[in-house]
């Protein structure tokens, strides 16, 4: 940002991420540097829905980003691509593909303690990453008290230390401009427009003095020379202070903080110029991730897109080499396929262009072995990023309205999870229902949208069904016979069969204690499997578990006797013995591990209470500070929601994660509700 050397600036495209909580103003600040660079004529509004990012149907409709958005622009001769990811932590997972490959994140927050946690999450993408980042306060025409408050508020979310490069200029309790602390200039704030340098007047002096101190203390803590300077008293020369802030954001030990109001225009050029020369390039992010200086064609794959008329387009930056039309690419897991087109994305647009070089940002065509998150190369290339998507925490069971859509609806779904990996489509053997399952209400909103606004596919969603079993606590020892003729050869079978309970977790088994011959060994098998059917549906409608089945006597017939009529014999013994042996409904208990703010955990406790769960405990989640994790066994049924409660609880951001723990009975007025349920169903 200096007008002087030695800043670091590096050439050639670079990839810029934006990101930051829920309404932070990431969208309005991607359209306010498109005007600023005249990629557009005039600044658009997302009230006004005329924005160059959030234009699918989807987030024109909620009024909120639902998966990425890019769009590139020059900026002084230099190539930007501007890659806007979603603020909802339903829709974080967006933003990893995109972080890992990008050079530079722009974090767009605003000083409101209420969305600390959804800064510290986002945050800790760029530990995980390594990814150098820069903060843009925005909205600091409506902070209340001062910018250095609001940063010591800010900095509890970062594990680096957040150095303010800039303080406003007040008017008559307006912000009227800013104070750059490393240039030493004033300016003051044009709508729409270029600020203009103006004298530091003798009143912001003191103020500006301590404030840029501040700054070159931060910068000393890693740079001895500085700090012997300051201690000395000697003013340090202004090409160190840049090289320094420069140096020490690269390395991902600090994290500038500049300022501005993105719906006004305001620091957009001073945010456009630190881009421009202080981010890293393309050589520093294949450094981070590992890739030689003297690598084939390499491409990262950020986003995966299914467009109404051009089919696939794989959104990919290419580290090293060009990618050209008619290129084989490949990755880990084998060819990707041929390279059907090369694409300048801007927002809802895809417009032909010519090879991309290292460093661009481009949609390749058609490749459909591409999956996001792949490194794929003209030489098989190994994986330069392991992104592994969160656990579901909601699920809707979904089927076509129509049954000829079946097969529509199967490949709709897996074009989903292309372009969402964070969705996931599961068929329950418990309950034979196809599964959505998603990161909250609006993720799965979006997803049934897409079915039926961009496939036209009509579908019926309903909750999940629990997957209840059923046992006994009793034995009983039942004969079962099964007689008839209808001349010719008849059918005769007849078992008597022991039925006694087993442990929790034993399963099913079947013996046979036969003497004598009275059946004969043939039959066994087609006994065992009539007891097998009928154990799928018992005495209160559920799969019978934990259960042994002995067949102990019986008898037969020399013509009549068949594999049908003992199987059928079988499934009498076990319609008339089960209702004797005590039978008991069992459901599902999962073990959970919640992840909340501390300031919130008392009121998870109470959650988890309310909903039937016994709590085992809490301790501070490893690496994240001042969260907890709430660990809990929860009944299946009362999960459906629980993300709804959580997130209210916790501003957004709470989580969890599950999987099945035991069996436990279920007794009194629930039972009879889930019993009821299941005969009317059936009926």
């Amino acid at each position: 940002m200096g007008s002087n050397g030695g800043n670091g600036r590096v050439g050639g495209p670079r990839c810029i991420a934006l990101v930051g909580p829920f309404a932070s103003g990431k969208t309005t600040l991607l359209e306010a540097m498109l005007a600023r660079t005249g990629a557009v004529t005039r600044q658009g509004t997302t009230a006004e829905k005329n924005t160059v990012g959030d234009a699918s149907p989807e987030a024109r409709a909620h009024q909120m980003s639902v998966e990425v958005n890019i769009a590139e622009t020059d900026f002084m001769g230099d190539r930007l691509t501007f890659i806007d990811c979603p603020g909802s932590i339903e829709f974080a997972f967006e933003a990893e593909p995109v972080v890992a490959a990008a050079d530079l994140a722009v974090v767009v927050a605003e000083a409101d303690e209420k969305k600390l946690p959804a800064l510290q999450v986002i945050l800790k993408q760029f530990e995980s990453h390594a990814v150098p980042h820069v903060l843009f306060l925005n909205k600091v025409d409506r902070v209340e008290g001062g910018v250095r408050e609001a940063l010591a508020t800010l900095q509890k979310a970062s594990a680096i230390p957040l150095v303010l490069r800039h303080i406003p200029i007040r008017s008559k309790g307006t912000v009227t401009g800013f104070i750059d602390l490393a240039l030493e200039r004033a300016f003051v704030y044009r709508e729409h427009a270029p600020s203009e340098v103006v004298d530091i007047s003798t009143d912001e002096k003191a103020r500006e003095a301590e404030a840029r101190f501040s700054m070159l203390e931060a910068l000393a803590d890693y740079d001895d020379t500085l700090m012997e300077q300051l201690l000395s008293e000697i003013e340090p020369p202004r090409d160190r202070v840049f090289d320094d802030l420069v140096r020490e954001m690269r390395a991902g030990e600090i994290c500038p903080v500049l300022i501005g109001s993105a719906e006004h225009g305001h620091g957009v050029g001073r945010l456009l110029k630190a881009i421009r020369h202080e981010a890293p390039g393309i050589a520093d992010t294949r450094a981070r991730l590992g890739v030689s200086e003297n690598s084939e064609t390499m491409v990262q794959v950020m986003k995966t897109l299914h467009t109404p008329h051009g089919g696939k387009l794989s959104i990919v930056r290419v580290l090293a080499g060009s990618v050209g039309d008619g290129a084989e690419l490949g990755g880990s897991a084998g060819p990707a396929g041929r390279v059907s087109g090369v694409f300048r994305v801007f927002g809802q647009q895809a417009v032909k262009r010519e090879a991309a070089q290292t460093g661009e940002t481009v949609g390749l065509g058609k490749l459909e072995g591409a999956r996001t998150g792949m490194t794929l190369g003209t030489k098989a290339v190994a994986a330069l990023v392991k992104l592994t998507p969160p656990e579901p925490v909601l699920a809707v069971a979904v089927a076509s309205a129509e049954r000829k859509d079946d097969v529509k609806l199967s490949a709709a779904l897996a074009k989903a999870v292309e372009e969402d990996p964070s969705l996931r489509v599961t068929h329950s053997q418990d309950t034979g229902e196809t599964l959505i399952e998603g990161q909250g209400e609006m993720h799965l909103r979006v997803a049934l949208e897409r079915l039926t606004g961009k496939y036209g596919i009509g579908v019926h969603t309903h909750d999940p069904a629990v997957p209840y079993k059923e046992t006994i606590r009793g034995g009983a020892e039942i004969r079962g016979r099964h007689k008839k003729q209808s001349g010719g050869h008849g059918q005769f079978g007849d078992v008597v069969l022991e039925i006694r309970p087993l442990a929790r977790g034993s399963g099913f088994t079947f013996a046979e204690t036969v003497s004598g011959g009275a059946v004969p060994r043939g039959y066994f098998g087609s006994i065992e499997d009539g007891v097998r059917e009928y154990l799928a549906r018992g005495p209160l409608g559920f799969p019978v578990v934990d259960l042994a089945v002995t067949l102990t006597d019986g008898s037969y017939h020399t013509v009549d006797s068949s594999d049908m009529a003992f199987r059928t014999a079988a499934q009498i013994a076990m319609r008339e013995g089960m209702p004797q042996c005590r039978p008991v409904l069992l459901e599902p208990v999962l073990k959970v591990g919640i992840a909340v703010p501390s300031d919130a955990t008392a009121r998870v406790n109470g959650i988890v209470s309310q909903r039937r769960g016994q709590l085992l405990g809490y301790d501070a989640r490893p690496g994240w500070d001042g969260w907890d994790l709430v660990e809990a066994l929860i009944p299946q049924s009362e999960i459906r929601d629980l993300i709804v409660e959580l997130r209210s609880a916790t501003s957004g951001v709470g989580t969890f994660s599950a999987q099945f723990d035991h069996l436990a009975e279920l007794t009194g007025k629930l039972a009879d509700q889930v019993v009821e349920r299941a005969r009317a169903q059936a009926a």
